[in-house]
C-alpha cells in the first residue's frame, strides 16, 4: 500500500493556489473535467512529490464552511519562523503562532487547517513570535 494524496474542496483554486505556494508547494498537475464541471489541482513540496494535496475545485459551488471538520494537514519546514513570516508577509494570518519555536497553525482560503512543525529540535523562542497571541481557531 502507497498514500497518494490528501483532497480537499476549495472554492478559490487560484488563491488557494497562491496560499500553498506561500507555504512552498508547486503544482504537479491539473486535470479539467467539462463534462463533470470539476478541476483537479495536484500539489507538493518539491522534492517530496510522493506526499500531494489534491484541490478539488467544483465550478458551480459557491463556498465551503466546516473546514476544521477535515483535521489538518501537516508540513516539517526548515525554519518555522521564516516560513511564518513568509506567510504572514503574504497576508495569511497566523492563527497559532510559533511561540515554542516547534509549532504553528494557519488556515487556507477555504479554512483548512495547516500546522507547521520545525524540522529537528525546537528553535529557542525568538520574537515577534514568543508574544504573539492567538488568532481564531485552528
Amino acid at each position: 500500500m502507497k498514500y497518494l494524496h490528501t483532497m480537499i474542496r476549495v472554492s478559490d483554486p487560484e488563491e488557494t493556489i497562491r496560499f500553498f505556494g506561500l507555504l512552498g508547494l508547486k503544482e504537479l498537475r491539473r486535470y479539467d473535467n467539462e463534462a463533470g464541471r470539476f478541476t483537479l489541482i495536484f500539489l507538493a513540496a518539491p522534492g517530496d512529490e510522493s506526499a500531494q494535496v489534491e484541490l478539488t475545485w467544483n465550478w458551480d459551488e459557491k463556498g465551503y464552511s466546516g473546514g476544521r471538520n477535515f483535521g489538518h494537514l501537516a508540513y516539517e519546514v526548515e525554519d518555522i519562523y521564516a516560513a511564518c513570516q513568509r506567510l504572514a508577509d503574504g497576508g495569511v494570518t497566523i492563527n497559532r503562532p510559533p511561540r515554542d519555536g516547534r509549532m504553528a497553525f494557519v488556515k487556507s482560503p477555504d479554512g483548512i487547517s495547516v500546522e507547521l512543525l520545525q524540522k529537528g529540535a525546537a528553535l529557542s523562542p525568538a520574537e515577534p513570535w514568543a508574544s504573539a497571541p492567538n488568532i481564531g481557531s485552528w
